[in-house]
């Protein structure tokens, strides 16, 4: 297997109110893999260097090739000039932070969008995928090793559904539907762990939950900014001058189109949870301290005329009838007791505590 070496990969999650982002560096292995089929046969090859796969000949199969990796340029630059792909667009391929798009070019189509899934560890990683697609074949790219196409691959060997009876753009809307409704899922756990982290500063605010809150808000925002252009990817693919996506797979992206919307409303309204959660955490703290200043000012507000009495017969004058008194130290007892619970009463009386 190709080995390299990956620096830029990224992770978010929420767990525990927080989205983390993993930049580490590590290795991991391209893994190429080729699916070509008709609607009476498929073939998949796992391949240990794109060399197996070249050259590519003309034929009638569908043949999908899916990248998982793309740290290794000279695999990138092999695949281009195999399919006389663009070097610019190659750069687009390898730049990881590129904004989901879409061009239509003379002989294949690209679209390059965020993807967002889950791991083992419950964890939300954000995966960056490009797709071309000619006109009898697809090329996806991945960006890690996480495989995000498993239930397409599943649906070609199995021939479920229209996967096998159609062409590439319809495979291509298969590989979106795919990566949208993952966000479904995702859009799911997210909505449970800002529940239980909303629960818990209603309950029990602590420091820490602020950090939580501000890196929830800021990852939001983020995954809006790498869903919402995905809006003008779909739109596009619908007009009838992007020739490569006929008339019927047009109208399967119109529901990937709502999708994308109500994916949308929904980070919306997680944004506005989180401010609301921000808002709460913040009156939470003050009713805390105001419950704090309350005792402290009752206690302050007991002991002012105890400390007055216990001030005047502290001083040392020669001449005070009390201090000869038999007893003047047990009523000075009584009245400082005597202050002290008629004022307990009435802040009782009131509810000041």
């Amino acid at each position: 297997m190709i080995r390299l070496t990956k620096k830029s990969s990224k992770t978010i999650g929420l767990p525990p109110g927080e989205l983390v982002h993993v930049g580490e560096t590590k290795t991991h292995e391209v893994k190429l893999t080729l699916f070509e089929y008709q609607e009476d046969h498929y073939h998949e090859t796992v391949a240990k260097s794109i060399d197996e796969f070249l050259p590519i000949e003309e034929e009638e199969n569908i043949l999908w090739f899916n990248i998982n990796g793309i740290h290794e340029i000279d695999v990138i630059k092999k695949i281009g000039e195999a399919f006389n792909i663009h070097a610019l667009l190659l750069e687009d391929i390898l730049n990881t932070e590129q904004r989901p798009k879409m061009e239509d070019f003379e002989d294949y189509l690209f679209i390059s969008m965020k993807a967002f899934s889950t791991n083992e560890k419950d964890e939300i990683i954000m995966d960056q995928v490009s797709i071309i697609v000619g006109e009898n074949f697809v090329i996806s790219f991945q960006e890690t090793e996480f495989d995000i196409f498993r239930s397409v691959k599943e649906r070609i060997r199995a021939n479920k559904g229209l996967i096998r009876k159609m062409g590439s753009d319809y495979l291509a809307y298969t590989l979106i539907d795919s990566i949208v409704d993952n966000y479904f899922m995702v859009m799911e756990k997210i909505a449970d762990r800002i529940e239980a982290l909303e629960e818990d500063v209603i309950s029990d605010p602590e420091s820490g939950d602020l950090m939580i809150i501000k890196n929830s808000k800021r990852d939001i925002v983020y995954m809006r900014r790498s869903i919402w252009p995905l809006r003008e990817v779909v739109r596009n693919m619908q007009k009838p001058s992007c020739t490569f996506v006929t008339k019927e797979v047009r109208f399967f992206l119109t529901d990937v189109y709502d999708h994308i919307i109500h994916i949308l409303d929904s980070i919306e309204t997680f944004r506005e949870i989180i401010s609301s959660t921000l808002d709460i955490y913040m009156s939470s703290v003050s009713f805390k301290m105001n419950e704090v200043m309350k005792v402290l000012t009752v206690i302050a507000t007991i002991f002012i005329p105890l400390t007055f009495i216990a001030g005047v017969y502290g001083m040392n004058f020669k001449h005070m009838p009390e201090l000869e008194w038999y007893w003047g130290y047990p009523l000075a007892w009584l009245i400082m007791v005597g202050i002290g619970g008629l004022m307990l009463w009435g802040f009782k009386k009131k509810n000041w505590f």
